[in-house]
Formats: C-alpha cells, sequence, structure tokens
C-alpha cells in the first residue's frame, strides 16, 4: 500500500491524500485550498491521478479545507462513492452548494469588472456539480466498519471539533493508517473530548497548533470586555464567524454573558444563513453533543436570526449597539464584508475575530494592523479597534493533541505530520520525538510512502 500526499502538505488547507493498493485508490478527504493566491491556484490544476481512476473519497469532517474541492473532483469525471459519517453529509449539504454558489458569484463578478484574464472568467464548479458530489454521498455510523472499496476497511472515530468530526482508520493488505483529521479539544463546551484513536502503523496527524498553546484566560470575558467598551461609546461590534462550529460556540458564550447581565440592551444578530442551517444541524444530531435542550435553547433566545438579505441589510438601519456575527470568519466573502465596509470607518466599532487567519486573508490584514483594507474593489480605512478572540479554537494544541495522542496508546512504525504551517509541524514534530521517540516526518506536496 501506498500513501501520497496532495494536499495539506507544507500549509493547512487543502486537505487530500490517496492510498493505492492492488490497483485500486481511495482518496481521503478532499479539501479546497485557501489563503495565498499561490495555494488557490492550485484548485485549477487537474488532480494528480485521473478522477474517473479513483474508486472511493472518504472524509473525515465537512470544513471545506477537507471537503469544499469535491464538486470540483465530480466535474474531472469522479463518479465514485463518497463515505462519511451522517453529520458530515448533513453539513455538506449546507457547506457544497453554498461554496459553488460563492464560487459563480465570484466568476459573475469578475467578467462584469473586466478583472480576470480569462474571458469569460468560469467558476472553478458551480452548483451543478455540488449537486452531484452530494448525490455520491454515503454513510456510516461511528465504530462501525465499512468498505469504501475492495481491499480498503475503513472505520470512523469521534474526534470532536464539529459535528460529524471522526478520525479515520484504513486497513488495507499490507498494513494500516490512521488519519486524525482534525483533532478537538478536550472538554469542549459542544462536543466533548475526543475519542482515542485506535490502534495503527501508520499515523498521519494535523498540526495547525503544532507550535502553540492556547492561552488560560477566559474567551468569555474579553468578548464581554470588548461588547461593554464599543456600547459604551455607543458603537456596535462585528464578528466575522465560521458558519460551521465557530458560531455555534459563539453563541453559547453570548448566552453566557447574557445570563451574567454582560449584555443588557445589546441586540445580537446571527447574519448567515449557513450559519443558521448549521446549529440547526446541531440541534438535530442529539449523539453528537452534550447540550441539554436548557442551554440550546438561551442560546438562540434573542438572537435574531437573519436568513434572507432584507433582514441583513435591515442591520445597517438599526441606530442603537449591536453585535453581529456574520460569514465568512476570515472575512474573504459573504455577508460579513458589507457589514466591515459600513463599521471600519468608524473608531467607535469593533471587529473581533475568533480563529485562525490564514495568510493572505482579509482577515489576518486586520489582524495585522493594516491601516486599509480593500472590499469590494475599493480600499476601506480602518478607524475601528480589532481584537483577537483567543481560546475559542475547535484545534486542540500541541499539549491537547499530544495527551491525546498518550490516551490512545499508539505504537505506530511511522508517523507523517501534515495540515501545518512549517513552524507548526516541525514544532509538533519535535515534541513528538522527545516525548513519544517518535521519528515523524513533515509531508511535502507530492511525497509518497510506503505502508
Amino acid at each position: 500500500m501506498h500513501l501520497t500526499f496532495l494536499g495539506a502538505a507544507g500549509t493547512v488547507t487543502g486537505s487530500r491524500f490517496l492510498l493505492e493498493q492492488d490497483g485500486r485508490r481511495l482518496l481521503v478527504d478532499c479539501g479546497l485550498f485557501q489563503g495565498i493566491k499561490s495555494l488557490r491556484r492550485r484548485n485549477w490544476r487537474p488532480f494528480e491521478v485521473p478522477a474517473e481512476e479513483i474508486d472511493a473519497v472518504v472524509l473525515t469532517h465537512a470544513h471545506i479545507d477537507h471537503s469544499g474541492w469535491l464538486p470540483r473532483l465530480v466535474r474531472e469525471g469522479f463518479t465514485g462513492p463518497v463515505w462519511c459519517t451522517p453529520g458530515t453529509a448533513d453539513l455538506c449539504e449546507i457547506l457544497l452548494p453554498d461554496s459553488a454558489h460563492l464560487q459563480e458569484e465570484d466568476a459573475a463578478t469578475a467578467n462584469r469588472r473586466g478583472s480576470s484574464r480569462h474571458h469569460p472568467a468560469l467558476p472553478l464548479f458551480d452548483a451543478t456539480d455540488a449537486r452531484r458530489a452530494l448525490s455520491l454521498l454515503r454513510t456510516a455510523a461511528f465504530g462501525t466498519a465499512f468498505e469504501p472499496t475492495a481491499g480498503f476497511s475503513c472505520t470512523f472515530n469521534p474526534v470532536g471539533h464539529i459535528i460529524g468530526a471522526a478520525t479515520v482508520h484504513v486497513a488495507g493488505a499490507t498494513g494500516s493508517v490512521g488519519f486524525t483529521g482534525d483533532v478537538g479539544r478536550p472538554d469542549d463546551p459542544l462536543l466533548g473530548s475526543p475519542e482515542p484513536m485506535p490502534a495503527c502503523d501508520h499515523l498521519v496527524t494535523e498540526s495547525t497548533y503544532g507550535d502553540r498553546r492556547h492561552p488560560a484566560t477566559d474567551p468569555a470575558e474579553l468578548l464581554g470586555s470588548v461588547i461593554r467598551a464599543t456600547v459604551e461609546k455607543g458603537g456596535s461590534v462585528v464578528v466575522p464567524t465560521f458558519a460551521v462550529g465557530r458560531a455555534q460556540l459563539l453563541l453559547h458564550v453570548l448566552a453566557e454573558l447574557r445570563d451574567k447581565g454582560g449584555l443588557e440592551g445589546v441586540d445580537v444578530a446571527l447574519d448567515s444563513p449557513m450559519a443558521i442551517a448549521a446549529s440547526e444541524v446541531l440541534v438535530a444530531h442529539r449523539d453528537h453533543h452534550h447540550l441539554p435542550d436548557s442551554t440550546l435553547q438561551r442560546m438562540f433566545h434573542g438572537v435574531q436570526l437573519c436568513g434572507d438579505p432584507d433582514s441583513s441589510r435591515a442591520l445597517a438601519r438599526r441606530e442603537r449597539p449591536q453585535v453581529i456575527l456574520s460569514a465568512s470568519g476570515m472575512a474573504s466573502g459573504g455577508r460579513v464584508l458589507h457589514h466591515l465596509e459600513r463599521l471600519l470607518p468608524d473608531e467607535r466599532n469593533a471587529v473581533v475575530f475568533s480563529g485562525y487567519q490564514a495568510a493572505g486573508t482579509r482577515g489576518a490584514s486586520l489582524v495585522g494592523g493594516a491601516g486599509e483594507v480593500k472590499i469590494f474593489g475599493r480600499y476601506v480605512p480602518v478607524r475601528a479597534s480589532v481584537h483577537v478572540l483567543d481560546g475559542l479554537s475547535a484545534h486542540a494544541d500541541y499539549a491537547e493533541l499530544c495527551d491525546w495522542l498518550e490516551r490512545s496508546d499508539l505504537t505506530p512504525s511511522g508517523v507523517s505530520i501534515v495540515h501545518g504551517e512549517p513552524a507548526g509541524a516541525d514544532g509538533l514534530r519535535r515534541r513528538l520525538h522527545d516525548r513519544f521517540d517518535w521519528d515523524a516526518v513533515v509531508r511535502d506536496h507530492g511525497e509518497r510512502v510506503r505502508i
């Protein structure tokens, strides 16, 4: 069995790993590259092997950097099954059509403005490709072995992070490979701790926070202090929000603040149809979370859900202070851009980022102290205060990841490190050697190993 690293090698996005055995090809994850232009351009390259020669795909979870290239793979000729957990399937039903819509909108905008080198500009994939990809989804429950294609046996196990997220254990004729996917945090307030990973011969692990610890500060206290200071000035707070996972966690934090009297007189709006739909998935999958009905009700009590453009535009006409959660989380597109365009020039307002900002994104520029950012073709001055809300990440940091690996009691003969920036990946490599005496290797794009 051979394993080739076709994404998330040297970067945190574009998760794609190809397993080959006896003429069969299994792709684990099929993610979209995000961030700087050189990475995004990889999305347009033909896949390294003909799409029609891939027998099956297995997804660790639904985030776009793990599932978002599926419609393009289908467009290139893939027709096999796509295996995932039921929770992942439900989220893909939301994420993939939305991603296709954004692709189509970007192409239409480029054609209107003549800003593309291609005439006409075309989307990477469209709504038809997304629907065809969704028709290929097949589900398997946690802990139940399934055969995605001849010669491979797979099992999903819960790993926290978001609804449906799983480690993937793949057994073949010559050995087994364990893929961590994205590992959640211990004692996550929504999903609980990741379950131990089954034993495997070769481990493929993420390293997003491979050189960082999460701060011990309470993110609710920090968010509360920003809201109070902003409201006192008569301003509003906009929180660029990842629609899946982070939006729901922020609603939980805001509910706690409201219970403590920290949001009196402040309106809260969730301005993201995708985040609203993802919240419904959270409520529906009671087997994936441990929240009682009373907590779920508190999370949404008094929150304005803006599912249509009119309700979104109405937020701009509201004169009193408000907190707006709106996608996207890196301010790379979506409704949040309209709010940033309006609020950034006023020093009374505040912007709060609650997650990782990839290099090259508008969010990274704002967090880095940019004096102006380009929105809808023009530069907008940044006078609002910009804050980073650490402690809400859905990724385990290096200490939490190592503790989880120790609880999993693994003794792999090989370890591959992926899904991290160079510093994070190398930091985790050193820590795995020091703690477990593992000779882990940070993988390069296109590298191939034998299992």
